[in-house]
C-alpha cells in the first residue's frame, strides 16, 4: 500500500460524523427569510430515535473513498489529532482501501468531529474545524499522482491553497479537480485564482455557481461562462432534483437525475458522490457525456444509505444501473 504510485490524491479536512436521528414529531422546518430552519423545543429534554459514528467522511475522504471503490489507486492528504477518533479514521480509511501515508497526525490536537441533526431525509451539520497547522506534503517521484482532488478546508488553511497552487504550477502533467467548500467559497474566486485556474474540472452546486458569478442563478449559461473565465477546462454544476449541467467551453450538456429506486433515506454525501464518480469517470477515459452517465448513479445510491459512503458502487455495480436505466435518462446536448 505506501510504495504504490496512485492514480488519484484527495486534500481536504476529514472528519467524524455523529448522525442523530430525530423523530419526526420532536422536530420541525420552518420558513425562515434565509431560508427553511429546523427547529425543535428548547430549555427541555427532547428525544432522539438513534445514532450513528461514520468515521473518515469529509468532502474529500468521500471523494478519496468513490475513488478507491471505483478501482482506482487512492490516497488522501488531511490533519488527524492524536486521538481515538484519529485512529477510528486511520482504521476507515484502510478498510476502505485508501493510502493514508500523507494523512498526518497533529499531536496535543483533537480529530475534527461533527454532530449531523438527520431529520426525515434531509440533515443539518454542527460543524467545528480544528486548527492545524496545514503542511504540504514532500513527495518522492513514486509518489506523484496523476490527478489532485481539492475540495474543503477550514478557514484557517488560506495560505495552503498558495502552497499546492505553486506546487501544482511546478508540476504540469498533474491535473487538479476543485470542488470548493465552504471557507473556500467564502474565500471568493480572487484570492483563489491560481486554484481556479490550474482546474482541469470545477465542480459546484447552481447555488455555488451563483456565488462565485455573482448573481444570475437562473442563467446557467451565464454561469458556465463566467465559471470558464475563471479557467478551468471542465465545468460541472449540479442542480438538485432538475439534474446537472457540464461544459467544456464549447459542448455543453443538461443531464437528468437517476431516478430513485425508493423515497431518498439520508442525503449526506449526494454532491460528493456526483463530483468524485464524473471525476473518476473522466480519469478513465470518458467524455463528458459518459461522466455525467455516471455520476448521477452513485448519486441516487448514496441517499439510500445513512452517511456518504456506505452506498457508494462499484464500477460493475454502477454499470448494471446503466443497463437497466430508463430510455429518457442521457445527457441532452444544449449546445
Amino acid at each position: 500500500m505506501a510504495d504504490k504510485q496512485l492514480d488519484v490524491l484527495s486534500v481536504g479536512d476529514v472528519v467524524t460524523d455523529a448522525f442523530i436521528k430525530l423523530l419526526d414529531s420532536e422536530a420541525k422546518v420552518e420558513e425562515a427569510p434565509n431560508g427553511p430552519r429546523l427547529s425543535m423545543d428548547y430549555a427541555t429534554k427532547v428525544p432522539f430515535d438513534h445514532a450513528e459514528v461514520v468515521p473518515a467522511v469529509g468532502n474529500s475522504a468521500n471523494a478519496s473513498v468513490a475513488f478507491a471503490k471505483l478501482g482506482l489507486k487512492s490516497g488522501l492528504v488531511a490533519n488527524i489529532g492524536n486521538d481515538d477518533w484519529g485512529r477510528d479514521i486511520l482504521r476507515a480509511l484502510h478498510k476502505s482501501g485508501v493510502d493514508s501515508r500523507f494523512v498526518h497526525i497533529n499531536p496535543h490536537k483533537k480529530s475534527n468531529y461533527h454532530f449531523v441533526l438527520w431529520y426525515k431525509d434531509d440533515r443539518t451539520i454542527l460543524i467545528k474545524h480544528e486548527e492545524y497547522e496545514y503542511r504540504w506534503p514532500r513527495f518522492r517521484v513514486i509518489d506523484l499522482p496523476e490527478w489532485i482532488y481539492f475540495s474543503s478546508v477550514s478557514e484557517h488553511a488560506i495560505e495552503y491553497h498558495d502552497n499546492i497552487a505553486s506546487w501544482l504550477e511546478s508540476h504540469s502533467t498533474i491535473k487538479l479537480a476543485f470542488q470548493p467548500g465552504t471557507f473556500q467559497l467564502a474565500a471568493g474566486p480572487h484570492r483563489l485564482k491560481r486554484i481556479y485556474a490550474r482546474s482541469e474540472i470545477l465542480a459546484v452546486n447552481r447555488e455555488e455557481a451563483a456565488i462565485i458569478a455573482d448573481g444570475h442563478h437562473e442563467d446557467v449559461h451565464f454561469l458556465l461562462d463566467k465559471l470558464h473565465d475563471l479557467g478551468p477546462k471542465i465545468v460541472l454544476i449540479s442542480d438538485g432534483h432538475k439534474g446537472a449541467y457540464a461544459s467544456d467551453g464549447t459542448n455543453r450538456y443538461k443531464m437528468p437525475i437517476y431516478p430513485d429506486p425508493k423515497p431518498p433515506y439520508e442525503r449526506t454525501g449526494a454532491g460528493d458522490a456526483f463530483t468524485s464518480t464524473f471525476v473518476a469517470a473522466v480519469m478513465k477515459g470518458a467524455d463528458i457525456p459518459g461522466a455525467l452517465l455516471w455520476a448521477p448513479v452513485n448519486s441516487m445510491s448514496v441517499v439510500q444509505k445513512v452517511g456518504a459512503q456506505a452506498g457508494l458502487l462499484t464500477e460493475r455495480e454502477l454499470e448494471h444501473y446503466l443497463r437497466i436505466a430508463p430510455e429518457h435518462y442521457h445527457p441532452e446536448r444544449l449546445r
